[in-house]
């Protein structure tokens, strides 16, 4: 008999053991979104990268030296870079926490470069993909945001862009058809949707980050921070209410074993033998390979036994057994008859 154990994870080592927060941040141009996104490499996450993909990462101050900005040239290259990072050679820089700017800059290109097959297979210049082709272009680029935002287990912003006025509800507007799918693509993978804004308020131009979407009890649709708001006052603020002690430094030790081993239950070995083998036992008690090959005809109507099956070998050396031990009884009583 033998037994294999599978080791396979253990639930119960995957409740959370450490904080995070995943935000959405959207606005119009000069708002100050790529600002705040670095205001992360001074909240004490760790090392922050980002994901460029409007290349202006390199007008932030800091860039290269407290921070990476990666500039995306090709759309492409995105889920490439993200991959690198979290599962290949980048893991090596160890970034404790990340950044896309700007999500509507990726999803516009791809977009694009689907309308464009579209109108090419047509040869319609003005088609529209319908409405399963867009269904089945967000899922595909959404793969993007599972990956920053769920595997990666790290605080997480990722930027977007805010329409103007009215264009959203254009549905012969290309643009206006792409940009309110971005944000309901956003809403299912972050905690929280910041909308950043400039307004007068007391006489004076401020600053206002606005909740507009929220999947967390902390911050409440509508709940705002102003002026020169930076990552850390939004850790500062989840920090303050939450009731759980998940550090977002360390994760909590781990109470459980990680992976357990699954036992399997026991199995019988197959008993398995050679035509050799069974030649070398019959000679051993008295037999001839003729004896084998007569057994063979008879009871299995095989004349070849170099192609008896396994199961027919085995059946063979019981009978020869059987017959050796009939054999040895009979000798015994003989023996004894003789002895009276």
């Amino acid at each position: 008999m033998k037994s294999g154990n599978r080791v396979k994870v253990n639930p119960l080592s995957r409740v959370p053991r450490q904080q995070r927060l995943v935000m959405a941040i959207r606005g119009g141009a000069g708002v100050g979104k790529s600002h705040f996104i670095r205001s992360m490499s001074e909240s004490g996450l760790g090392r922050l990268c980002i994901f460029d993909t409007e290349r202006k990462g390199r007008l932030l101050r800091g860039v290269g030296e407290t921070f990476d900005a990666l500039e995306i040239q090709h759309t492409d290259e995105l889920p490439e870079f993200i991959d690198w990072a979290l599962n290949g050679e980048g893991q090596e820089q160890n970034y404790g926490c990340y950044a896309l700017d700007s999500w509507a800059a990726y999803f516009s290109a791809k977009h694009s470069e689907m309308l464009e097959a579209v109108r090419e297979k047509t040869g319609d210049p003005l088609a529209q993909p319908s409405s399963e082709e867009l269904a089945a272009d967000q899922m595909i680029l959404q793969n993007v945001l599972r990956k920053l935002c769920i595997e990666s287990g790290k605080c997480v912003v990722i930027a977007d862009q805010i329409p103007a006025k009215g264009k959203e509800s254009k549905e012969d507007n290309e643009i206006g058809r792409v940009l309110p799918m971005t944000a309901s693509g956003l809403e299912y993978f972050v905690d929280v949707m910041v909308e950043i804004s400039l307004q007068e308020r007391g006489g004076e131009i401020v600053r206002v980050f606005q909740v507009v979407k929220s999947n967390s009890p902390v911050f409440e649709v509508g709940f705002e921070l102003t002026g020169n708001v930076s990552f850390k006052d939004f850790l500062d603020h989840m920090k303050g209410e939450k009731s759980e002690k998940l550090a977002f430094d360390k994760a909590k030790k781990l109470d459980v074993e990680e992976f357990i081993e699954e036992k399997q239950p026991l199995t019988l070995v197959k008993n398995e033998m050679t035509i050799e083998e069974l030649i070398e036992r019959a000679e051993k008690h008295g037999f001839k390979k003729a004896d084998v090959v007569t057994g063979a005809r008879i009871y299995h109507n095989q004349p070849n036994i170099y192609h008896l099956t396994n199961e027919q070998i085995i059946d063979l050396d019981k009978r020869m057994s059987a017959r050796v031990e009939k054999t040895k009884s009979e000798d015994s009583n003989k023996a004894k008859k003789k002895v009276a």
